[in-house]
This record gives structure tokens, sequence and C-alpha cells, in this order.
């Protein structure tokens, strides 16, 4: 789907499940990303709909060197949940959540290339703006997500900040 020198974001499938129920089940990666602990079971209910197509979201796992690393999704954001941040609908405003489901390869620049490879995706689809919620004492994600032009917005529920990255106009 998405392919650089040694990372490769692509769909995800049934076959990653075990990856999905390892990588939610470390208290490192669960520490920053909202979700509880996961089983099997869990994981099939939640990602199975999104593999299959039957969900607005769409799930991808991150490949570095040929090894799965993590887990990024993206979604045009539903009029709903525009409102919910104070945007209007019809904007082709996206989200994402991702994390590196491998702690061993935090702080190495991964994180931030991730982003600015799925964020060059979603401009090619027509995304105005990409929006993502993160914890606001996750430090390491929240300068990653600077240097690849996201602008804090404003503080929400449940110790969240909402990120925004805008879209360049040639």
């Amino acid at each position: 789907m998405i392919l650089d020198k040694e990372l490769h974001i692509r769909l995800m499938k049934s076959g990653d499940f075990d990856l999905m129920v390892k990588w939610l089940n470390d208290q490192r990666v669960l520490e920053f990303y909202e979700e509880p602990p996961s089983n099997l079971g869990r994981v099939i209910n939640k990602y199975g709909p999104r593999i299959e197509g039957k969900h607005y979201v769409i799930p991808c796992i991150v490949e570095y060197k040929n090894e799965s690393i993590g887990y990024i999704q993206y979604y045009e954001i539903p009029e709903t949940e525009l409102k919910k941040y104070d945007y209007q609908g019809n904007q082709n405003i996206y989200g994402i959540d991702q994390f590196i489901g491998e702690p061993k390869l935090w702080g190495k620049g991964i994180g931030t290339k991730i982003i600015q490879m799925m964020l060059n995706y979603l401009c090619n689809k027509g995304a105005s703006k990409v929006l993502l919620e993160v914890k606001n004492d996750n430090v390491r994600a929240i300068s990653s997500y600077k240097k690849c032009g996201f602008k804090r917005i404003k503080d929400l529920n449940n110790n969240l900040v909402l990120m925004e990255w805008i879209a360049k106009i040639d």
C-alpha cells in the first residue's frame, strides 16, 4: 500500500490478529494507546469487520525491514465525530491512530517516518486535514507529531490533546 526503503504500510489481514493480541497486552504499549488489554476474541471482534471493509476505519500493519512492528489506522472522520471537535462536516478530514508495538524500536524516528508516509498517502486521497488524539503526557509522540507538522488544537477529556495537520495546497 505505502512503501519506503525500509518501511512498508500494508492493509491488515486476519493473519495479523495474534500480533495485535501480543502488542495489545504489552503494558508499555497500552500506557499510551487508548485500549484495554486484549485477547484473541476481542481483537477479532474489533478488527475483523475493519479488515472485511464493514467499518469505516481502515486498519494497517507497519513493517520495518520486513518485520511487523506496529499498527496504524486511518479513516474519514464521520460528521457526528467532527462536531465533537467543533469542526463542520464535509471537509475531507481524516483521523489516524497508531503505535509501534515493539518498544525496542521507540525513539529511533520510525514513528515520525510512518506518520509522514501516512500523511502523504492521505493528502493524495484528498485529505484537507488530519486529526489525532494523544495523551497529554505522551511527550515522545507529541514531539513526533509536531515534527510532522501537527499543531496542538485543544485539550480534550481524559487527559487527551487534539492535534491537527493541515494539507499544504500547491
